[in-house]
């Protein structure tokens, strides 16, 4: 589903030449579930928005369910970006001044569904994620975990074969990280998942780690593959548990 060779993104202003990724090479498999981890700087954003077309990469193949994404215009990208791909992010992308029903619609609005049907499922999403008494309620006026089942129920509506997270549950309590888990769980469920990984606690049953450092992706395997090998991962998930 999911192609990259040698893939390389250079951000470049006057003064300076920044490398993000190098000759990056990953296939993914559809349905699989991919966490990306690794220092901080090591080019994970980067990746994973190039990967869900927010962003173009420098140099390399990347293709998408069998298109090269290099030979498409920037109106057929978005086309497709809003057909294939879901995003979550830690920032939520929410519409501040909406109420949580008019937010979990507005995906809806884009596929000619009809008022009457959208305002049915938005409040089905919407329950489904623990919200159901909330559907009125603005952003502004929930806490963050209800804001990230937000933010998921509206993934959940748009039903996206791919899905994009920055990690979803980082800056959680435990009680609203359980909540969270959960939704992400059902949402996540048949569909090609790709989540940037910060605990290194929620992303161990994983079909695959990809470790980068350096804009490269230096290590990749399962939990227990990674472990056993000794390195990049290692290191950081030791540090993790040890404090």
């Amino acid at each position: 589903m999911l192609k990259m060779n040698n893939v390389g993104k250079v951000y470049r202003t006057e003064l300076i030449e920044t490398h993000a990724l190098r000759d990056l090479n990953l296939h993914v498999e559809e349905g699989e579930f991919i966490a990306v981890t690794g220092p901080s700087g090591s080019g994970k954003t980067t990746f994973l928005n190039i990967a869900g077309l927010l962003e173009s990469p420098s140099s390399g193949v990347y293709e998408l369910d069998g298109a090269n994404v290099g030979d498409l215009n920037d109106r057929q990208r978005s086309r497709i970006r809003n057909e294939k791909v879901g995003f979550i992010f830690q920032s939520f992308n929410l519409l501040s001044r909406a109420s949580a029903l008019k937010n979990v619609m507005q995906p809806l609005v884009y596929r000619g569904i009809p008022r009457t049907e959208r305002k049915r499922l938005a409040a089905e999403a919407l329950d489904n994620v623990g919200l159901g008494d909330r559907l009125e309620s603005r952003p502004n006026q929930m806490s963050g975990g209800q804001r990230q089942r937000l933010a998921i129920a509206r993934a959940l509506l748009k039903n996206a074969p791919i899905l994009i997270l920055d990690e979803a549950t980082s800056q959680l309590d435990s009680e609203s990280e359980a909540l969270v888990q959960k939704a992400l769980s059902n949402l996540m469920a048949g569909r090609t998942t790709l989540v940037i990984a910060h605990r290194l606690s929620t992303v161990m049953t994983a079909d695959r780690i990809v470790v980068m450092d350096g804009g490269r992706i230096v290590e990749q395997g399962d939990h227990e593959q990674l472990l056993a090998v000794g390195g990049l991962y290692r290191r950081l998930y030791d540090l993790q548990f040890e404090a």
